[in-house]
């Protein structure tokens, strides 16, 4: 459910037209609707109101200040991987209690800066990240709260790219290794168990492989316990998908049903990471029509959106639907590739689809833009990245600025040296 819908046949972020936000921010833009972020996590809060849990949103879905201090209000905590992503959560208000670490490759300066803000717990991923994170907090005489993340050995039935929990991923821990580590972690004084982590993987659209995973962590939980770990938090990651086609994702009720009734009796605060399900249908990419190209094979509908403004269709072959601003039929006659103006083949925000006419000037909206969109754009082409825009109700504001070509280059220096 989303607040992007024809209204007098033009296309609206709640009660914003399109058009009129095109002409004071320019394309292309981020525009996100306020309510449907809050609609959205508050369906996927409700069904866990009976439960001791927190909510951590997963941050790298998306990044934007504005978004996650509407989250923080909404009392959500945050997933992180990167001390980036922990600067940008503390700028936007979150409670360093309600956030916890996850991530292969912390360095020792975001795990000295995440021990010093104090937050909740790091997932640990390796051994040596262990006696990373225990030497740090030695050093600035601290606990460390931790968990571990257990990579289950489950198929989560998704895009490899985005798979997160079999053995040849680089993520987490076998879980027949990670009964050992809990036990070397006892004799690491600067360190504090607290509970046990797990996440499979992203665009999830059956609770299967989370019931099975979720089996296997009851499992390991009864086992530490009978050694006498105090687990106190089950995290349970995120991963929920979302429909951007076909897909039919099971809702935030039933994903809690049936996790819950495998792990209801666990005494442990629930930690969820959801990312994509919050965010992701709440935010379209508005482009605009530059021109269109007519080949002996093909039909090409060439936008001022690119590859470097939303990597996903090039990256993962993700479909994302298209829908024309102005409301005109899609002709089933006429079939197009809707691309960018970066120098590469693979710039496409859709392949052989069945389009309307457009022209040169028209407004196109490519939707479900929310997550691993605008957090994945870069400046490739030395193209500037661009504007956000929060919607509420009849009112929109800029939340981030385009960037302008000085940005470009505002952190570099020719040397003095010479060439």
């Amino acid at each position: 459910m989303h607040h992007f819908e024809y209204q007098k046949g033009i296309l609206s972020a709640e009660n914003v037209p399109l058009p009129q936000i095109a002409q004071a921010a320019g394309t292309p833009t981020y525009i996100y609707s306020r309510a449907t972020l809050i609609r959205h996590f508050r369906a996927f809060d409700a069904p866990l109101l009976g439960i001791p849990h927190l909510v951590c949103c997963s941050v790298k879905a998306c990044d934007s200040l504005a978004v996650l201090n509407l989250l923080v209000g909404q009392g959500a905590g945050f997933d992180i991987v990167s001390g980036g992503e922990l600067f940008r959560c503390l700028a936007a208000g979150a409670d360093p209690k309600k956030i916890v670490y996850s991530g292969v490759g912390k360095t020792p300066a975001e795990i000295q800066a995440a021990l010093e803000q104090d937050i909740l717990m790091f997932n640990v991923e390796s051994e040596q990240e262990l006696k990373k994170i225990n030497e740090i907090a030695g050093t600035l005489g601290k606990k460390a709260r931790i968990s571990f993340r257990i990579n289950p050995e489950v198929d989560p039935r998704t895009h490899p790219y985005i798979s997160t929990g079999l053995r040849e991923n680089k993520f987490g821990i076998e879980i027949s290794r990670s009964r050992d580590l809990y036990q070397k972690s006892r004799r690491l004084p600067n360190l504090e168990v607290v509970g046990v982590d797990c996440h499979i993987g992203s665009q999830l659209t059956s609770t299967a492989p989370l019931v099975e995973a979720l089996t296997k962590l009851v499992e390991l939980i009864a086992h530490l316990r009978a050694l006498d770990f105090t687990i106190r938090y089950l995290d349970l990651g995120g991963g929920l998908g979302i429909t951007y086609h076909r897909e039919t994702p099971p809702l935030p009720d039933e994903y809690a049903r049936e996790l819950l009734a495998v792990a209801q009796d666990l005494d442990c605060t629930f930690i969820f990471e959801p990312g994509r399900v919050i965010v992701g249908n709440a935010a379209v990419l508005l482009t605009r029509v530059l021109y269109t190209k007519e080949t002996d094979t093909k039909n090409f509908i060439i936008v001022d959106a690119g590859m470097n403004d939303c990597i996903r269709p090039s990256f993962y072959g993700a479909y994302h639907q298209i829908w024309p601003v102005a409301q005109i039929p899609v002709e089933r006659d006429y079939v197009a590739d809707v691309v960018g103006p970066i120098c590469e083949s693979a710039d496409y925000l859709a392949k052989d689809r069945p389009m309307p006419r457009v022209k040169p000037g028209d407004l196109l909206a490519l939707m479900s833009a929310g997550a691993y969109c605008m957090s994945m754009a870069s400046n490739y082409n030395a193209r500037p990245r661009p504007a956000e825009v929060m919607v509420s109700g009849s009112r929109f504001e800029v939340i981030r600025r385009r960037e302008t070509f000085e940005d470009l280059i505002r952190a570099e220096t020719i040397p003095r040296f010479g060439s």
